[in-house]
């Protein structure tokens, strides 16, 4: 397996895509912590291997630096990094007050700056990777979620810095993720009927599975990668079908 032994971190990794991501880790034989507020609903496993678990606050800059410390005094080295808790609800601009989108740039942002300079001794030790998840929200107007769209606007602006200043010891990279299907899709989107109509506009026809963001971040994680570093991978099924094409009245035929 192209990752045997390699010792990763995914942060959030306990359900969703997060989860997803580990398991393909897994499945390329890192052995795998996850690191969230609250445990998995069921341990995240993958042929027969299993993740493990370690409670934490990415808010809590000195709780960030002692996990990282451990993990690398547990598994004797640390070399990946995949930033990929945060989220947000959908919340127009007018109906909440600044500290409440703070809050959302805070964990879109922040933390995973937090995350990446606690790990950095260590992955630069193992000459290792950052990987980080965004979004397809940071690349376009994100109406409802624009706190979310600007902090990962940011997070990919950060990504691009980092990998300037932390080579040649330390790749970094950022997964330009779309449209998830998820245990939470038919929340998004209303019920199994809005989840494929929504499908229906991404032009490669679904939505991605947890496993397709997990193949790309172990890609980026992996020796084929080693030349790749302050890239923006894109995730998201050919993104999306421009408005003016279905709006047009040109005679599609002719």
């Amino acid at each position: 397996m192209e990752l045997d032994g390699r010792v990763v971190v995914v942060t959030g990794g306990t359900r969703g895509v997060g989860a997803g991501i580990a398991r393909s880790f897994l499945a390329a034989g890192a052995r795998v912590v996850v690191c969230a507020r609250r445990p998995p609903d069921r341990p995240v496993e993958a042929d027969g291997r299993r993740a493990a678990f370690v409670p934490l606050d990415l808010r809590d800059a000195a709780a960030v630096e002692e996990f990282f410390d451990g993990v690398a005094d547990r598994y004797g080295q640390l070399d990946c990094l995949v930033n990929n808790a945060g989220g947000t609800p959908y919340r127009l601009l007018d109906e909440g007050a600044a500290r409440r989108h703070a809050r959302v740039v805070e964990l879109n942002l922040l933390a995973p700056l937090t995350a990446s300079l606690a790990a950095y001794p260590h992955l630069r030790a193992a000459r290792g990777s950052v990987v980080m998840t965004g979004s397809v929200s940071g690349t376009r107007p994100s109406p409802g979620t624009a706190a979310y769209g600007a902090a990962k606007a940011g997070l990919e602006n950060l990504a691009r810095s980092m990998a300037v200043e932390w080579a040649p010891d330390v790749r970094v990279n950022t997964l330009v993720v779309g449209m998830v299907r998820t245990e939470l899709s038919a929340v998004h989107y209303g019920d199994e009927a809005g989840v494929a109509a929504v499908a229906a506009t991404v032009p490669l026809g679904r939505l991605a599975e947890p496993a397709d963001v997990g193949a790309a971040a172990v890609f980026l994680a992996s020796p084929r990668a080693a030349y790749v570093s302050g890239a923006s991978l894109l995730v998201h099924g050919g993104g999306e079908r421009p408005a003016f094409l279905d709006a047009a009245t040109v005679d599609k035929e002719g």
